[in-house]
């Protein structure tokens, strides 16, 4: 019997506009040249990915600004201005019986703040957010273009810290100044950008052992979901504890406290530690649990989870954009701009939605005049080994998680990939700015389905909206944003299960790389961990190999025995004890 298919058929047959977007981009010069259909992605999976990425990363615009602009950046002693003895009088009217103008020294600097030293850090954080925006852009633009991979660039966690805590630190007390610690930035830039450029920086990768480089992607995870857990650039569950140094945290921010480092003079006097510094509020007085803060975050860690739970697109955007939104409302016990001065500050700072801010002071700020002290080279070659080590962990992770590399862990625009963070570093300190590297929160991009650089261009683009609506990106809360941090360190631990745990040379290196990059706020150090113990645990096995080559024992252990005196493989699994022949 035959049907009517006419309406319905139609019906079935209609092609969504979407999809013949995708399918019109798949076969432009666009979609061949990024690779769309042959990496099995669409243009909006790439949009959406790096719509992904960027929020997950968007904090860095507020943050990084925030830490380096602590080292007081250009300010001087010079921009604070002269105060009255009696801090109530105003300076101009500092005349008469017991009072006294007082000029501006050293002490200016620290608390309690002049106010013209005050106003000057507030301007070099302005510069700090534009540089964080326009390094980020160019390193972005680079890595798509060129290398044609899903990868983020901006101004690397940790790095910063370093940077403005301990090269500079708090206000200029370090041991150079910020204009000599961007200089070492620079050459450390080119002295990188050399490396990559001739291939020497694949060959250093490579030398990383194969459970490190596996574990390391693991590693990350766990590193990204440690940060979402704390209050600083997370939902605030793991908190600071004297005795066992981390606990549970998640208490209303009235009953957080700051952490220092002190020392009790013998008249009693309290001081800061010399090269100590004051933390955030780390430290629950009491109240655990009942942070609004921390229960929104449970609440957007909720919806992502269950929408991947459900394999819904697009899963770390919603979360994001949930929580931010019930975040902006004034006067809630979960607000981002809080009834105090700095949240009035905030708040009329969000309120002028765009804004364009020009860089004054960070610009071109280098100086080399400290170049040949100690104190200038050992920043160096730490930015260097830093940058080798942590960058390059990050990349090869990155690629690894996304499924890019082969059997010999390259991956296709690995070049490319490589010269573009180390170009972004020369950019970056140009502008006044840490060294720039591979997002970490990449793998959020990736996780949406991100494989092309179109998601990269897509992060660039929203970098370059950046400069104009810095106000509103700048004020995504950090509750809304350790959410996705916690579960893409959950997506990232499926890569434990390659590590061969029954053999504990391959075991104890993978677990350790796995273990410090969180307990030490490092990838770096993580990798140094990783790379140490696999080299103590295999010098024995390497010397008796050694040994055997020239003929000092008569057989060589390892993989490889040694029959009819031919030295051949071994078929069976796990080292093979030398043989005499």
């Amino acid at each position: 019997m035959e049907m009517e298919s006419g309406r319905p058929a139609r019906a079935a047959g209609k092609i969504s506009m979407v999809t013949r977007l995708n399918k019109f981009m798949a076969e432009s010069r666009v979609g061949r040249r990024f690779k769309l259909a042959e990496r099995k992605t669409t243009f909006t999976t790439e949009l959406r990915a790096g719509t992904a990425t960027f929020l997950t990363m968007a904090y860095i615009l507020a943050v990084n600004a925030s830490i380096l602009s602590d080292s007081g950046g250009t300010c001087s002693v010079a921009d604070c201005i002269p105060l009255c003895s009696n801090t109530s009088v105003a300076a101009a009217n500092c005349s008469g019986a017991g009072l006294t103008l007082i000029q501006p020294d050293e002490s200016c600097k620290f608390d309690p703040v002049n106010p013209g030293y005050s106003a000057c850090v507030e301007r070099i954080r302005k510069d700090l957010i534009v540089a964080t925006v326009a390094s980020s852009l160019i390193g972005c633009l680079i890595m798509g273009t060129f290398a044609n991979l899903p990868l983020a660039l901006a101004p690397g966690m940790g790095t910063n810290a370093y940077f403005a805590y301990t090269v500079v630190g708090y206000h200029g007390s370090g041991n150079i100044s910020y204009q000599s610690a961007l200089a070492a930035v620079f050459i450390e830039g080119l002295i990188f950008l050399f490396v990559s450029a001739i291939g020497l920086r694949a060959k250093l990768a490579k030398l990383v052992p194969k459970p490190v480089r596996i574990s390391s992607s693991a590693g990350i995870g766990l590193f990204l979901a440690f940060i979402g857990l704390q209050s600083n650039e997370g939902i605030g569950l793991v908190g600071f504890s004297s005795s066992t140094l981390v606990t549970l945290g998640a208490c209303p921010s009235s009953a957080q406290a700051a952490v220092a480092p002190v020392v009790t003079a013998d008249n009693g006097t309290v001081s800061l530690l010399p090269g100590g510094s004051v933390s955030g509020d780390i430290l629950c007085l009491h109240g655990r649990m009942e942070s609004p803060t921390f229960w929104l975050g449970v609440v957007g860690f909720v919806i992502i989870a269950y929408c991947l739970v459900k394999n819904v697109k697009g899963a770390m955007i919603y979360g994001i954009v949930f929580v931010t939104a019930v975040s902006w409302f004034r006067h809630t016990s979960v607000t981002a701009f809080p009834d105090t001065a700095d949240g009035d500050s905030a708040f009329e700072y969000f309120k002028k939605i765009v804004d364009v801010h020009i860089i004054k002071d960070t610009a071109g700020a280098l100086s080399f005049k400290s170049i040949g002290t100690g104190h200038f080279w050992e920043a160096l070659v730490t930015f260097l080994y830093v940058d080798i080590l942590d960058t390059t962990g990050t990349l090869y992770s990155m690629a690894r998680f996304a499924g890019f590399t082969d059997s010999n862990g390259d991956f296709e625009g690995q070049y490319f990939a490589f010269m573009s963070d180390a170009s972004s570093i020369v950019v970056g300190s140009l502008l006044g700015t840490s060294p720039v590297t591979a997002f970490i929160e990449s793998s959020t991009g990736i996780r949406e389905g991100g494989r092309t650089g179109l998601t990269a261009l897509t992060v660039a683009a929203y970098f370059l909206l950046a400069f104009f609506f810095t106000p509103v990106l700048a004020s995504i809360p950090a509750w809304a944003v350790g959410p996705p941090l916690i579960l893409v360190g959950v997506l990232m631990m499926k890569a434990v299960v390659e590590v061969e745990w029954g053999d504990m040379r391959q075991a104890i290196p993978a677990f350790l790389t796995l273990i410090l990059m969180p307990m030490t706020y490092s990838i770096a150090y993580g990798l140094i961990g990783g790379i140490g113990t696999y080299v103590v645990l295999h010098l024995w096995d390497w010397g008796e190999d050694l040994l055997g080559k020239f003929g000092v024992i008569g057989g060589v252990k390892g993989n490889n025995h040694v029959v009819n005196g031919e030295n051949k493989e071994s078929s069976g699994e796990g080292s093979v004890k030398a043989v005499e022949v």
